[in-house]
């Protein structure tokens, strides 16, 4: 840890630094039937987690929103990738960050809002729920990151 010393009234105080490591959990997956039943069970477990260690606080659609980002990034990963692939979450009493890591290098298209379209609203839906979406490319294929900002 990254800490300096205040004095305060002649005596010496630590001050801590933000470094706090946030809250972390992942898991991978191959897609074997039930993935992204359990993918949202081990984001409930990870809400949880947080609410407890770092007593975040949610608003009334915060957890629905997240548990939603989960099963559409790993059901995109699911039929886009040719392979295993990862979920992470990651998060504090600020924020929490959804994401999840596939074989496939090919990014992610959010199409245009068209209600008559049959399918492809999965990344129209993510971008809509959460505070930042990301896509880019890695090593082994793409990361696809949510953010959602508490």
């Amino acid at each position: 840890m990254n800490d300096q010393t205040i004095t305060v009234g002649g005596a010496h105080a630590p001050v801590v630094a933000d470094s706090v490591e946030p809250l972390r959990r992942a898991t991978q997956f191959t897609g074997e039937p039930g993935c992204i039943a359990e993918a949202r069970r081990l984001a409930v477990r990870f809400l949880q987690e947080l609410e407890a260690e770092w007593f975040a606080e949610f608003g009334d659609h915060t957890c629905d929103d997240l548990l939603l980002v989960v099963s559409e990034l790993i059901t995109n990963a699911e039929r886009h990738s040719h392979g295993p692939y990862i979920l992470e979450l990651e998060g504090s009493d600020r924020r929490v960050a959804v994401t999840v890591y596939d074989s496939s290098s090919t990014l992610p298209r959010r199409f245009e809002r068209d209600p008559t379209r049959l399918g492809g609203h999965g990344l129209e839906i993510v971008h809509a729920l959460c505070d930042r979406l990301t896509a880019e490319r890695v090593p082994v294929g793409k990361r696809v990151r949510a953010i959602f900002e508490l």
